[in-house]
């Protein structure tokens, strides 16, 4: 496997994905791609009723469940949900997940090969790549479902960008969607969240190996040497940004205080070395550039800055009170990305706001598995129950 940082390429390892081409798609924002494809994966057997959508987060994709290995560096991100015997028990539901749409680990994004008349020598989209939204992703998830075959969701699953998307399937397709689990996420991104991502999204631009975008041009050189270009120490900031607010102030504290890193000297005169805590996000910002891709991470971002469930809808308050599909609710006590009183919380909301408790921050939706996992299986057993097939 290729050395070369980022996400996934063609010529990589296909792991456990499956190819969907869905033709040409026009954008919300005015945009156009003359082709898309999504990678996804699935677990179980069709019934006809029984399907279940998991819809990831922002450097998620469709590797819900299961290991790591060659074309896919990393084990499953809600591993443990999926399979016989498990929250999504495979003895009785399909599961799907899908890498969004801007993705890069198999769906079309900035990095995937542009068709002509993008490019007519088929390098990657990069600049040319036009701008998503949340709605054109889920444009892209029935797409999906269609070319599947799946009529209706049983359920659709997701937290942090992955509930914007189920919000999105709850409000747009309410006849194909029989109950949605949406966790740690607002109905709109707020003033302090745009600003914080737009600060990223400038972390990278500001990179000089951004190149407006078109820094995927030399990867057609297989003789590169392990240097290869890119804005990796623009991403790498960004993720240091992220990362801060998809934590809490108390877990930081708790575990590194204002301590020193091992065999480093913070307070050196000359060349100081880093307190625990650099270390902790210089880790993590490395961690992501070994298996994303900036130009994602941009358009990704961009399409969460861009999220409003109320445009053109009348407003938020609005469109929540016309969602008539179930949702099971949650968000994480010590969120301080998306603070308890901006969860979505539609009028049909199930048993009102559920709290997840943990001192992990946003990243509790990913951490504390107990408590998603029993939101995740309660949306499903509540979309079995109103599905046509059990209602016959």
């Amino acid at each position: 496997m290729s050395s070369r940082p980022g996400g996934w390429r063609e010529g990589d390892p296909v792991a456990d994905r499956l190819f969907a081409d869905l033709g040409p798609r026009d954008l919300e924002l005015g945009g156009h791609l003359p082709a898309v494809r999504l990678a996804y994966e699935t677990w179980g057997r069709h019934d006809g009723s029984n399907a279940v959508l998991v819809l990831h987060a922002l450097t998620g994709d469709a590797h819900v469940h299961g290991s790591a290995g060659p074309g896919q560096p990393t084990p499953g991100w809600w591993d443990g949900l999926i399979g016989p015997g498990a929250p999504l028990d495979t003895d009785r539901v399909f599961v799907v997940a899908a890498n969004v749409l801007g993705g890069c680990q198999g769906s079309t994004g900035p990095s995937s090969s542009a068709p002509s008349p993008v490019r007519p020598d088929g390098r990657p989209y990069g600049s040319r790549f036009p701008r998503v939204t949340v709605a054109d992703q889920v444009t892209c998830e029935r797409l999906l479902a269609d070319r599947l075959g799946i009529g209706r969701w049983a359920a659709v699953l997701g937290g942090s960008m992955g509930g914007m998307r189920a919000l999105e399937w709850a409000y747009s397709y309410p006849d194909r969607v029989g109950a949605a689990l949406v966790v740690a996420v607002g109905a709109a991104a707020t003033a302090d969240q745009i600003g914080t991502q737009s600060t990223q999204i400038a972390a990278i631009k500001a990179d000089p190996g951004w190149m407006g975008g078109d820094y995927y041009e030399p990867f057609a050189d297989e003789n590169l040497s392990d240097e290869w270009p890119g804005p990796w120490a623009g991403m790498e900031v960004a993720r240091r940004i992220a990362h801060l607010t998809y934590r809490s102030e108390y877990e930081l504290q708790t575990r590194f205080g204002g301590e020193a890193q091992e065999g480093e000297d913070p307070f050196a005169a000359v060349l100081p070395g880093r307190f625990a805590v650099q270390s902790y996000l210089d880790h993590q910002a490395a961690k992501l550039s070994r298996r994303f891709d900036p130009g994602t991470y941009v358009a990704l971002t961009d399409a969460m800055n861009t999220w409003d469930l109320g445009r053109g809808r009348g407003g938020v308050d609005a469109a929540l009170a016309r969602i008539e599909v179930p949702l099971v609710v949650g968000g994480v006590d010590s969120d301080r990305l998306y603070l308890q009183e901006q969860i979505a919380v539609a009028p049909g909301t199930v048993k009102g706001l559920r709290v997840i408790s943990s001192p992990y921050g946003h990243d509790g939706f990913l951490i504390e598995r107990d408590q998603i996992f029993a939101l995740a299986a309660e949306a499903v057993a509540i979309g079995l129950e109103n599905s046509p097939r059990s209602a016959t």
